[in-house]
């Protein structure tokens, strides 16, 4: 996992719960980097896993609700960083339905070696889209809240139901109806 998603991460908890919690959650939990990331290094995802468990159990927020919080952070951190990325589109459906064949393309162009989950359109029409999240990380929320984010940022607002193909959540249909 790329170490930018480790970093905002920490960034995040340190905005919302301060130092003691950044420090706390990287105390208890047993990392091969100790805790120091780089936005460019690569970390395992169970460093990310541990950090997650050790924020719910001392915030009482589910690891899914943690995920939605960061994915509203991390769209931000897209904003100011990529803009000309999201100018590409004007609209919602459009955007989310090109993560596979533009997003995650200038995503490896940046991070070659990114492991990134797939998420094949099984349906699009103007104001609907079903698509399958695929990844060996569980980590559909973050997507959820990305996705949220994206209609926000164009003034716009949908239904998005996720639907849990495996149990697991390593995919999972995702189905958008624009209001």
């Amino acid at each position: 996992m790329k170490g930018i998603v480790f970093t905002e991460f920490l960034e995040l908890v340190e905005d919302k719960f301060g130092l003691e919690m950044v420090d706390n959650i990287i105390s208890n939990s047993t990392l091969e980097s100790e805790g120091v990331y780089t936005a460019v290094g690569t970390y395992s995802f169970s460093e990310m896993l541990q950090l997650l468990q050790h924020l719910s159990e001392n915030t009482g927020i589910s690891i899914d609700n943690l995920l939605l919080v960061y994915a509203e952070h991390f769209f931000s951190v897209i904003e100011k960083s990529y803009p000309g990325l999201l100018a590409t589109y004007k609209d919602p459906i459009e955007m989310i339905s090109s993560i596979e064949n533009h997003i995650h393309v200038e995503v490896r162009k940046i991070y070659p070696d990114a492991e990134l989950p797939t998420f094949e359109v099984v349906e699009k029409t103007e104001d609907s889209l079903i698509m399958i999240y695929t990844s060996s990380r569980a980590m559909h929320h973050f997507g959820l809240g990305l996705m949220n984010k994206t209609f926000e940022h164009f003034n716009s607002s949908a239904k998005i139901e996720l639907e849990k193909i495996k149990e697991d959540g390593t995919e999972v249909r995702f189905i958008i109806q624009k209001n």
